[in-house]
């Protein structure tokens, strides 16, 4: 068999297209996966894959360099064949292919059918549902609908992704159980909106209904929802959110100012007081519920003063998760054809460290606040003697994480321990981390 190693870069959306080809690969028997993130020195493989970004300058830079080091690879005779698809390939390719004839092939979004081909692999549509986990085995993303019909004034992604579109909610359920018949115990739901889910394939809202069904599913444990829109938020799910045990009290909703001028000029459709004021609802809706969010600074427009408005909207609404990133004109917006990048980019970088600087101290006094918690947590790892977990407050990759020391005094770790739930108390706490222990 050769030997293909896998690269996907960018977001979560991302890596499930990566899973699901992948489950192509390995089916079609001609190949052996190497997996994401071995060197090329200890790979040996014979052919790479790399999944792209498009969305802002920095993961296109990181897509690029990406590419160049698997050519540079490959013009060291460690591995043969290049082939680059995803966001960036499919946005760029003609620019791409001259640019960097070293690759193999360049393919898009939905190109699928076409690398696999150019891998000698059948397409089956009967692996449609199917996927290669490359996260740790007891969880995996789900996601429910692809594209995205808001027309923010700074994002690229429906000219990447097209129109929104969703996937039903039987193919889902289906989904739902191949993954729990692997080992998955949590689903990430995930999308460009996923409040938007179900619009226009049923003609209304069905996230709420669709977590119905999830949670019937044998095996799933926790569901946790990212990539909440604000606006006509649909005030059922939070219903479900707050009945249902194995639905995570954990909200992503991206709100990305706190200026009624800046989120106009960035088109987004709800203002700062409709924003306070959801958040507000779902904070009463969802006792104990975190919220996370992110927000831009630096925006074409923005000034002190409305930087300020974002700084004072933070400081009151007192987010447990909040992250952020300096504006980047993208090729093809509203913005990149009407608004000037007028914002220096030292002022981003000295205004995005004020934000995180008072998010930093916020996070610490929700943190020192659980101390003295017994919470269940989810076990992700096992390294240097002690376990990394998380809460239902947590989300993988985005979030802090728990501290789990000396769970096992012997040293001798029981098999299945990660992956496995446990109670354990919030010994101490830092910015974002905590510290606990095990609860027999």
């Amino acid at each position: 068999m050769k030997r293909l190693l896998p690269i996907s870069l960018g977001c979560s959306k991302n890596r499930v297209d990566t899973e699901k080809l992948l489950a192509q690969i390995t089916a079609g028997g001609l190949y052996e996966v190497v997996p994401d993130g071995t060197s090329y020195e200890d790979a040996k493989a014979d052919v790479v894959i790399i999944n792209t970004c498009g969305f802002i300058t920095a993961a296109k830079q990181e897509s690029i360099d990406t590419i160049l080091e698997a050519c540079e690879a490959k013009k060291r005779g460690l591995v043969e064949k290049v082939f680059v698809f995803g966001c960036l390939s499919k946005r760029y390719r003609d620019d791409l292919i001259g640019s960097i004839p070293e690759a193999d092939g360049f393919f898009g979004t939905v190109d699928d059918a076409s690398l696999l081909t150019a891998l000698g692999i059948e397409p089956r549509g009967s692996l449609a549902l199917y996927r290669k986990l490359t996260t740790p085995s007891h969880y995996a993303y789900l996601k429910i609908s692809e594209g995205c019909d808001r027309r923010c004034s700074y994002c690229a992604i429906p000219l990447i992704r097209g129109p929104h579109h969703s996937v039903p909610i039987d193919n889902l359920v289906a989904e739902a159980k191949i993954l729990a018949s692997q080992g998955v115990k949590e689903l990430i739901l995930i999308a460009q909106d996923t409040t938007y889910y179900g619009i226009d394939i049923y003609g209304k809202r069905r996230l709420a209904d669709l977590l119905r069904e999830l949670v019937k599913v044998d095996g799933i444990e926790w569901i946790r929802i990212h990539y909440m829109y604000p606006a006509d938020f649909p005030l059922d799910v939070l219903d479900v959110m707050a009945s249902e045990p194995k639905i995570c009290k954990y909200v992503d909703i991206p709100l990305q100012h706190a200026s009624d001028k800046l989120l106009g000029m960035m088109h987004r459709a709800a203002g700062a007081d409709y924003d306070k004021e959801l958040i507000i609802k779902i904070r009463e809706k969802v006792p104990g519920v975190v919220v996370r969010t992110t927000m831009i600074v630096g925006h074409p427009g923005e000034g002190e003063k409305e930087f300020g408005e974002l700084l004072d909207f933070v400081k009151e609404m007192k987010f447990e998760r909040l992250g952020a990133f300096t504006y980047s004109e993208e090729e093809g917006t509203y913005d990149a054809e009407h608004c000037k990048d007028s914002v220096p980019e030292s002022v981003k970088k000295e205004r995005y460290d004020r934000l995180m600087e008072i998010q930093e101290e916020i996070s610490k006094a929700h943190n020192l606040k659980r101390i003295g918690n017994v919470e269940r947590v989810v076990v992700d790892a096992f390294a240097d003697g002690s376990f990394t977990a998380r809460s239902q407050g947590e989300s993988p990759e985005v979030d802090g994480e728990i501290y789990v020391m000396g769970a096992f005094a012997s040293g001798f770790v029981p098999a299945g321990t990660v992956g496995s739930f446990m109670n354990v108390e919030i010994t101490a706490a830092d910015d974002y981390d905590l510290y606990a222990k095990k609860i027999d």
